[in-house]
């Protein structure tokens, strides 16, 4: 066996190379959806997918090679979470574009301390821990099927053959959807807002007719996609009538209203539930990551005392030795990259207490939200991972820090400054928390592939420092398409993209800073939270499959409708699928496939959206390939609502089919 451990391929150069090339691929349609959609996508699967299609022409390939390709691409979904904060930079108007080198060097050493972190999380989360990591444990299924090599069954054989014509047919077919609502010939989404009773109460609705974000909601499960409806019934069905109805205004239109409404108060009763929502979590891991701790520590003893050859293959992490001395050296950076910022942003009269205080909060916060992330993902997966809700506390946090530490001593028109340099301080814990938490994910496929951690934890390192290079450009790209909503001049563009998450969390550091944030809404949500815990633990002690995950109520209540309902929807659509596929002769085999079809489905759509966000940027035109007017509007709602259903139903159906003509 441990020569076995010693020849076979795993950490090879063409496995990265072929990770990297996939990583600035899936970076780029990462970083295009998720401001739009205001949700990043996990790629581990169709980079699982596509690396064995590739090294199916190596006769040397193995399982674990395939494993690091999909590890080093996988950072595509998680540096992407950047997108949650930086354009709040913009949005503020400190910003005008993304400085590419400032941009970088916060994504690569956020990142790079991010693989460091969920060293000793891994331990205590994935190696020791009960949660079942949905999209690790699949992306190890997927593995296990594409990589059974000569002696596999004829079944298996085909099985991967299946898993790749799903992933191929739902890319072509969600690409194809997204460019014809290009043409404008089918309606981007299904939306009415409407007023309720005299008092000038307004509410709505808002499907987009979007295949990811259907896929979204097939790979997150039943129990994601009622959190999230219930989030979004307390939202619209209870936030936006309210605080409407106590406005009464009934001049201004109701979808402007409703907007609004929900922007500048029902959001915040969101970010009160993920606040708490987010606590709670982390009060529940203090004692696994205490355990981890120690048995990071012990291995460390056994290396030293010369049994490092003992330790299970699966056991064998980056040295504990090593993640401390690679921790502080990131921090020098990291210190000179806030003092940098600092002097440019006219704060440089205060600079010791910046990089002081601004390395101390990263070092400690980032433990923080890293864990409570790291848990989130073990229990839903990465891609309902709540490190936005969570970016909340931590730039609430540190604005406060800022407020009471410099504000007293800097004069009053350098409050843009003191929001900028919070949202720059959480632009690198965003980075950390969202690769510890991917991390995870990879892991966990690791240990069930029989992969070797440290060799995991350096594929990322590399796939961290290739994505770091695409951010940059590609939010420059979709800055100049689109432009953000709330941000200086968007008014002007006609459709600015939502990057929701990055709109509160800017609103919030300006509102902490200028001292008029209202809390009572924050409150509110807070009271919500409390309240959804409550009935997740009694759901959690008195059912044995029902749970409803707070953070996922706090993410429905605060995302918009239009990212929301449809990921509702497709929840609803994977759960009959998956009731079907019970009913097929390889029921496992038949949910893999569905699960691939979901990937294929959000990565069509996505490339499609940053290739077409450069024909917008080149061609100067807000629908370059729009071919009807305005009056085809009810129209395009009719036909692509129609079509969208159609598709659906018979991509589910041929997928079915598929699996059990290759069962028989």
């Amino acid at each position: 066996m441990n020569g076995r451990e010693q020849t076979r391929k795993e950490l090879t150069v063409r496995g990265l190379i072929i990770g990297v090339l996939i990583t600035l691929v899936f970076t780029a349609a990462n970083v295009y959806f998720g401001l739009k959609a205001g949700l990043t996508f996990s790629t581990s699967i169709p980079a699982a997918v596509i690396s064995m299609a590739i090294l199916r022409g190596f006769r040397d390939a193995t399982i674990q090679e395939n494993n690091i390709v999909q590890t080093v691409a996988s950072a595509a979904g998680t540096l992407s979470s950047i997108i949650f904060v930086l354009p709040g930079l913009i949005m503020i108007g400190y910003w005008t574009e993304f400085p590419f080198w400032t941009s970088f060097w916060i994504c690569a050493l956020g990142g790079i301390l991010g693989v460091m972190y969920s060293i000793p999380l891994r331990r205590a989360l994935v190696t020791t821990s009960d949660l079942p990591y949905p999209e690790g444990v699949a992306c190890a299924e997927v593995l296990k099927v594409g990589s059974s090599g000569d002696s596999a069954h004829a079944s298996d054989v085909e099985h991967g053959r299946a898993g790749l014509l799903a992933v191929l047919w739902g890319s072509i077919v969600s690409a194809a959807f997204a460019v014809i609502v290009g043409t404008q010939i089918f309606a981007a989404d299904v939306a009415q807002t409407f007023r309720i009773g005299r008092r000038g109460a307004v509410s709505g609705y808002d499907f987009a007719l979007s295949f990811a974000l259907l896929a979204i909601g097939h790979l997150v499960g039943l129990s994601v996609g009622i959190a999230m409806l219930i989030g979004a019934l307390i939202g619209w069905g209870w936030g936006v009538p309210h605080f409407s109805a106590i406005a009464g205004d009934l001049t201004t239109a109701a979808a402007t209203l409703a907007q609004k409404t929900w922007s500048t108060k029902v959001r915040f009763v969101g970010a009160g539930a993920i606040g708490v929502s987010a606590i709670w979590t982390l009060l529940k891991l203090v004692k696994p990551v205490a355990s981890g701790l120690a048995s990071a520590m012990a291995a460390s003893r056994a290396r030293k005392a010369g049994k490092a050859d003992t330790l299970p293959i699966t056991e064998r992490d980056i040295p504990i030795g090593l993640v401390g001395l690679v921790t502080l050296a990131c921090m020098l950076p990291i210190g000179w990259l806030l003092g940098y910022f600092g002097n440019t942003s006219g704060l440089g009269t205060h600079l010791p207490t910046l990089i002081i205080g601004g390395v101390a909060y990263v070092v400690l916060m980032s433990f923080f939200v890293s864990a409570v992330c790291g848990y989130m993902a073990g229990l839903i997966g990465s891609s309902n991972s709540p490190l936005s809700g969570i970016g909340i506390l931590v730039v609430i946090g540190a604005a406060l820090l800022l407020v009471i530490g410099l504000k007293p001593y800097v004069p009053p028109d350098a409050a843009k400054s003191l929001m900028a340099f919070a949202l720059f301080t959480t632009a690198v814990i965003f980075n950390v928390a969202a690769i510890a938490n991917n991390n995870l994910q990879d892991l966990k496929t690791g240990q069930l592939v029989d992969a070797t951690p440290w060799k995991q934890q350096m594929a990322l390192v590399i796939g961290v420092i290739a994505g770091a290079f695409v951010i940059p450009p590609v939010l420059d790209l979709v800055n100049h398409a689109y432009g953000f909503v709330g941000a200086p001049g968007a008014e002007l563009r006609p459709h600015p993209l939502p990057a929701p998450q990055a709109g509160l969390i800017s609103s919030l550091a300006q509102g902490v800073i200028a001292a008029d944030i209202d809390w009572s809404l924050i409150r509110i949500g807070g009271f919500i939270g409390i309240g959804i815990i409550l009935l997740d633990e009694i759901l959690a002690r008195t059912t044995k499959h029902m749970r409803v995950p707070p953070l996922a109520v706090g993410l429905g209540i605060y995302l918009p409708t239009q990212s929301t309902l449809m990921i509702v929807v497709g929840a609803i659509v994977g759960w009959f699928f998956d009731q079907r596929a019970n009913r097929t002769p390889k029921p496992e085999a038949t949910k893999q496939l569905g699960v691939l079809l979901a990937s294929g489905l959000i990565v069509g759509e996505s490339i499609i959206g940053v290739i077409l966000s450069a024909i917008v940027v080149f061609s100067g035109k807000a629908a370059p390939l729009g071919v009807v007017g305005p009056g085809f509007e009810i129209a395009g709602v009719f036909i692509g609502g129609l079509a969208f259903a159609v598709i659906a139903f018979l991509l589910y159906r041929w997928i079915l089919r598929m699996a059990t003509a290759r069962s028989a």
